[in-house]
Parts: C-alpha cells; structure tokens; sequence
C-alpha cells in the first residue's frame, strides 16, 4: 500500500493515477476538508495531524511499502517529519513537488519568510491583503498594528481557521472568507473593495491561484510580497509528472 500524504489540490489526481496503476492507496489529511476522491475498494482515507512517532505506526499499521508526500510545498516541518518516519523504516520516501509560479513581467518583493514579509508589506502604510492562509497570522497582525497599517486577513472557511483567526485577534471586518483559488476579477473585486495597496502571497504554483493573484495586483496597481519556498533537504525522488511517478512506481513495486 502506498501512504499519500495530501490536502493540496493534486491530491484527487494522484490518487486517481495511483489507483489506475492498480496501487492501494491510503489518502492521509491534516484536516477533514472536502477532497473529490472516488470512491474506490483499494481506496482508504484517514484526517489528523501526525507526527513522526505517529507515522512510522500508521505505516507500521497500515503495512506501508512507499510515502508519497504531496503536503504543500511550504509545508516544511511535515516534509522533515515524513522524511524521517521513512528513513526509520526503510521505506522509500517520494516527493511530489508542485512546480513554483512564473513571475517573469511581474515586480514582485521576495520575502525569506513570514515575519520579513509582514515588515516588508506594512512598510509604506498601505492597506494589506494577506492570501498566505491562517497559519502565520500572529506575525502580519502584530506587525500591522504596531504601524497602525489596515489588514485584511483572505482565509479558508474551516474551524482550524476559524480559531487561527479568532487567536490572531482579528476583527470580523478584517477577515475574507473564501475558498480559493480565485479568479482575477475576484481577487480584483477584493482589492478594489478593500483598497489594497499591498497584496502578499506564498509562491504556491498555478494550483495555488498565484497568476491570478499576480495578475489582479498589477492590474490595480499594487505592491506584491512574496513569501520564498522554504529550501529542501536530501536527495529524495521528485515529481511533477504523473507518467515519470507511475513508471517509478512500478520497477519499485
């Protein structure tokens, strides 16, 4: 059985090419989020955060022969985690890795991580909207309010979030609730709504809405920041190409 470690939108197709290959399949989620899998007998799905102990008993379990991770890519701290779990084990530890957005024709601000990015973003006193989700909010809320800078927090409407937001400190009226990824116009209309001046963002591919972010920004004119992927370590197998994964898959199997 392979271990998918997923949540990111690639998660359906892989688990779909997967199963097309005539693999088992066990489909592991931080959070219960909707995912459109199908419904399959080789098929298993389980939701919760796991830290390296509670891996190597899940793959133990679960007789795990390959960890396939396709966490997002700034999902740093569960790469290592899941990284480790298969060394312990001997297991083969693949990466599916999500190719990063092109940012040729755009000015974008590169940030090393998310406590420079809100001090980059909250330098010029424009009103900021941070698209980086829920996690870091703690850095771009203290940042804003120590230089009196308006902040809208886009986040996804989950009670993970919820209670990220509700720890931050943010006002109902900072907060945009929404499912991404968003069109241009969309991310216009809340630019425009909320008269951004400064829109930050993580470098999360075309999966994660970056062009239309991109695109939206230079269109009303506003200053981007964008949050660097955090750097890797190891030589582990990467993919983002379904045949080269298969082909892998099956002189490993």
């Amino acid at each position: 059985m392979i271990l998918l470690l997923g949540g990111t939108s690639e998660t359906a197709p892989l688990t779909r090419a997967l199963l097309e290959a005539g693999h088992q399949v066990l489909v592991s989620t931080a959070t219960d989020a909707p995912l459109k899998l199908p419904e399959h007998p080789r098929l298993k799905r389980r939701h919760g955060r796991l830290d390296r102990h509670a891996m190597i008993a899940l793959m133990l379990r679960c007789e795990i022969r390959v960890l396939l991770d396709a966490t997002h890519p700034y999902a740093a701290q569960a790469q290592d985690q899941a990284r480790q779990a298969a060394a312990e084990l001997g297991l083969p530890y693949l990466r599916w890795e999500r190719p990063p957005s092109d940012f040729d024709g755009y000015a974008v601000t590169w940030a090393e991580n998310h406590r420079h990015a809100a001090q980059l973003a909250c330098a010029n006193g424009r009103p900021v909207l941070l698209t980086t989700g829920s996690r870091h909010l703690e850095s771009y809320v203290s940042r804003a309010r120590l230089t009196d800078v308006r902040l809208r927090a886009r986040v996804l409407p989950h009670d993970e979030s919820r209670r990220a937001v509700e720890q931050a400190g943010l006002a109902p009226e900072e907060v945009i609730w929404g499912q991404g990824p968003f069109s241009v116009e969309s991310n216009r209309e809340h630019i425009r709504r909320h008269e951004i001046g400064v829109l930050v963002t993580k470098d999360s591919g075309r999966a994660g809405g970056v062009p239309a972010k991109l695109k939206a920004a230079q269109l009303e004119q506003c200053i981007v920041v964008v949050v660097r992927r955090p750097s890797t370590s190891g030589s582990s197998p990467r993919f983002d190409d379904l045949t080269k994964l298969r082909t892998f898959l099956a002189d490993e199997l």
